[in-house]
């Protein structure tokens, strides 16, 4: 890689047109100034990645993501910026309801992504035995080593017992990350809880009480100390305008269609071989970031990288799907709702229903009912492997079931989401350590696999990893002091790592 100087304008290659691989696109645009060239290379023929707004009835709808983590910077932060601040918008006061045991009730308050505080009331999900072992937990000994990593499922089968596992925190986990609590690490998907216990906690409900100080007891009555603001917010339009607004921001050349077969190593920086194994398409840069999945960045990696590609590849991808339905204003009732989740064992098809015209009062304003269903989570690749209209007929007859909804739709969208989501296992801060750590200069990695699913966290990796890029670019050491950041990552406003 040769550092920019003089008049040689610097040359950079993004893999991969997802919100991570945009954003970078973008903040690169903003610290290597107007005559960098910047190259964005995208194997499908559209941006986006899993971010993707269709139109239901006349209306923006997403179809991947839905919403952000408002209580994180990243997001928010890039909207101000775009001049997008007046996008976004609140969910309604709607609350969810959880399916398990033959029967919906409302979704538990005072947890932690369902690991229960002593605040929480379990009693209409639980049968008396269950709660009794929630309630026993906090006077069980509880032997932990600091630092340890852990498989989450089965730290809180041992604790609580298996039905507040299956009733209640895997179909929240399982809602983030389309996995199976069992197999998820405890240190990735629930951080501060594992903080709290290598703090010394004495149980897990101590420890989600340190956790979640606002579910502890004796905290603030909401309006009075409590997190100000909704826990998530959504775009009126739609993730098309972000994307949209991010693609005339970064002002790359944007190559749609294209496959990254290859990287090589050049004397003076990187070359990027590109479509079927028998082109002779190149991209010679001085410096490329992977917004790729895991699987694909490690088989990029492997000549250049190795450590990082073992790393990398470590990584597993669930797959899952989202139909989306419009029903007439009359054929259907407004679910009273934000949305149904569904318990491990319960016969549907169905992982979750989102009532989203109720969720976002501006997708029910016209008087019509929009909602999404998604199905599949690890390991269930091949229930998905179905045509559309096998995937819509389960759908219907889950809502029948669950939200007496019998009506035809009027308006249907199905997107496939093969591989789009990582599963987080024991060990993965230190795979992504591995991951940082066995990246040459003039390669930076970006992207759900790494700190975060949501959008914030992908938005958080691609400026972090544009930082880099454009620091070594511009001859910044590693660690000091480089313009416009104070760290040599270039980064003007703080950005969180936390996983959601």
């Amino acid at each position: 890689m040769r550092p920019a100087a003089g008049d040689a304008a610097p040359r950079v290659a993004v893999v991969g047109a997802g919100i991570s691989g945009l954003t970078a696109a973008h903040r690169l645009r903003v610290l290597l100034g107007p005559r960098a060239v910047i190259t964005v290379v995208e194997r499908r023929d559209r941006v986006g990645g899993v971010l993707r707004t269709v139109d239901l009835a006349g209306v923006p709808f997403d179809v991947g993501a839905e919403s952000f983590l408002a209580r994180r910077p990243e997001g928010g932060l890039l909207l101000d910026e775009l001049g997008l601040a007046g996008q976004r918008v609140r969910p309604t006061a709607a609350a969810p309801s959880l399916r398990a045991g033959g029967r919906s009730v409302p979704l538990p308050a005072a947890t932690l992504l369902g690991v229960p505080t002593s605040r929480a009331r379990l009693s209409g999900l639980l049968s008396p035995g269950g709660a009794a072992a929630v309630a026993a937990e906090p006077s069980r000994p509880l032997r932990w080593e600091a630092g340890a990593d852990v498989a989450l499922g089965p730290l809180l089968r041992a604790r609580f017992g298996d039905e507040l596992v299956d009733r209640l925190v895997d179909p929240l986990l399982g809602g983030v990350y389309a996995g199976r609590v069992d197999a998820l690490g405890l240190r990735a998907t629930l951080p501060t809880l594992a903080a709290a216990l290598d703090g010394g906690a004495r149980s897990l409900t101590a420890a989600a009480d340190a956790a979640a100080p606002e579910a502890a007891p004796g905290a603030a009555a909401p309006g009075a100390g409590a997190p100000a603001g909704p826990v998530f917010e959504a775009l009126r339009d739609g993730y098309r305008v972000l994307l949209d607004t991010l693609v005339s921001a970064a002002a790359a050349r944007l190559r749609l269609g294209v496959t990254v077969r290859g990287l090589a190593r050049r004397p003076d920086g990187w070359r990027l071989l590109l479509g079927p194994s028998t082109g002779t398409d190149v991209l010679d840069i001085d410096a490329v970031l992977l917004a790729v999945p895991a699987p694909a960045a490690a088989r990029l990696l492997a000549g250049v990288a190795p450590a990082a590609a073992a790393a990398a590849g470590e990584l597993e991808l669930a797959s899952s799907a989202v139909v989306a339905l419009a029903y007439r204003k009359g054929d259907v009732a407004p679910p009273a709702g934000s949305g149904l989740l569904i318990a491990t064992g319960e016969p549907h098809a169905v992982k979750g229903i989102t009532y989203s015209s109720t969720k976002w009062a501006h997708l029910g304003a016209d008087g019509m009912v929009r909602l999404r269903s998604s199905l599949g989570r690890f390991g269930e690749a091949a229930d998905l492997q179905v045509d559309d209209d096998v995937l819509v007929d389960r759908v219907r007859a889950d809502l029948a079931a669950l939200a007496g909804i019998s009506a035809a739709p009027v308006a249907v969208a199905v997107a496939r989401w093969g591989g789009g989501l990582p599963q987080y296992g024991v060990g993965h801060p230190d795979r992504v350590r591995r991951i940082g750590d066995g990246l040459p200069p003039g390669i930076a990695v970006a992207g759900a696999a790494l700190h975060g699913v949501g959008v914030p966290a992908c938005i958080g990796t691609a400026r972090s990893a544009a930082g880099r890029l454009a620091g070594q670019l511009a001859g910044v050491p590693p660690g000091s002091s480089g313009p416009p950041g104070r760290d040599g990552s270039m980064e003007p406003w703080p950005v969180s790592t936390t996983p959601r």
